[in-house]
């Protein structure tokens, strides 16, 4: 019976969250005693075998391309499939979008406790106790799954990528594959060299900046430490950046290892959607805005002033010309 992890995937290639995933359900696998093996759909262009260096021994892949765009209903089957052959009781996703689709649906299917937005390994001294984020990341919560099967959702960045020895042995899996109800019939991609979910470092404006011609600053900062560039609600509102670039509460959720908030007073809605974020630089040139209470290490002062100076401090440091 081993433990599965829901290996996600776009455009053929392992997402970043995915190989965080794998890492922790293998050291999952290692203390309960068995086996950590993935589960991959839809059509791969990475080399899946090597993914045995994370810690996965074995990965069913169901090699489809019916697969190749998320169907939550139709996934839930096949992973139901699967888990159901291998005998497996403990089932883990990324808390991303992909898993936040799948997840809930396969727990109700397999009757499976689920926590979704874990940040550490289960405890099994005393059962099977995992700690989770609540209130839009603001708390903690233990919560023990004495259900028989377990679904657990990792928050992305909450878990360190290791690597190891190993080479996983692939399976192909046969699994009967329903006609979805959704069609894709257009995929307009979000501008930009790094995808926000994806990035280590973040780099963002808010209405600080006083308009989209300013911005210029900000994206040579953000190239300058090869980061992805997002925005304040307002911002994107306003048409300065585009939406997809908006994070917080009620943009996209991230969690980089470096968050750096420019000209953003730090709103409680903002603040949920990045404090996840390892360390979080705020510059601003009012001491009182809400943000320095959260923020790691802060500025103050004008980002007219302090950003250009930044830049060029981190261009020296790197050797950029």
């Amino acid at each position: 019976m081993p433990v599965l992890i829901f290996i996600d995937t776009a455009e053929g290639h392992v997402k970043k969250a995915s190989l965080e995933a794998i890492c922790y359900g293998a050291k999952i696998a290692e203390q309960l005693n068995t086996a950590a093996e993935g589960i991959v759909l839809s059509e791969v262009k990475d080399d899946l075998a090597s993914l045995g260096k994370y810690g996965v021994t074995k990965i069913h892949h169901v090699n489809s391309v019916a697969l190749n765009h998320l169907d939550a209903q139709v996934y839930i089957k096949v992973i139901a499939q699967i888990a159901e052959t291998t005998r497996a009781k403990i089932i883990v996703f990324s808390n991303n979008a992909d898993g936040k689709a799948i997840a809930p649906g396969l727990s109700v299917r397999l009757k499976a406790g689920l926590v979704s937005g874990a940040v550490t390994l289960p405890d099994t001294s005393k059962g099977f106790t995992l700690k989770k984020t609540v209130f839009s990341g603001k708390a903690f919560a233990n919560v023990s799954v004495n259900t028989d099967k377990k679904i657990i959702a990792l928050n992305p960045n909450a878990y360190k990528i290791e690597t190891r020895d190993g080479v996983a042995e692939m399976i192909p899996f046969q699994a009967a594959v329903d006609d979805g109800k959704v069609k894709v019939t257009k995929v307009t991609k979000a501008s930009g060299e790094i995808p926000l979910t994806e990035a280590e470092i973040v780099v963002s404006g808010g209405r600080g900046l006083k308009g989209p011609e300013n911005w210029g600053m900000i994206e040579d900062l953000a190239k300058s430490l090869h980061a992805a560039l997002a925005c304040s609600r307002p911002v994107a509102d306003a048409h300065w950046r585009p939406h997809n670039e908006h994070v917080g509460q009620t943009g996209i959720a991230i969690a980089p290892n470096l968050y750096i908030a420019i000209g953003i007073s730090g709103a409680i809605q903002h603040l949920a959607g990045v404090n996840r974020s390892k360390t979080i630089v705020v510059i601003n040139k009012d001491p009182e805005a809400p943000f320095f209470k959260a923020a790691d290490y802060g500025i103050v002062g004008d980002a007219f002033e302090v950003v250009p100076k930044f830049t060029e401090a981190i261009k020296k440091l790197k050797g950029i010309a």
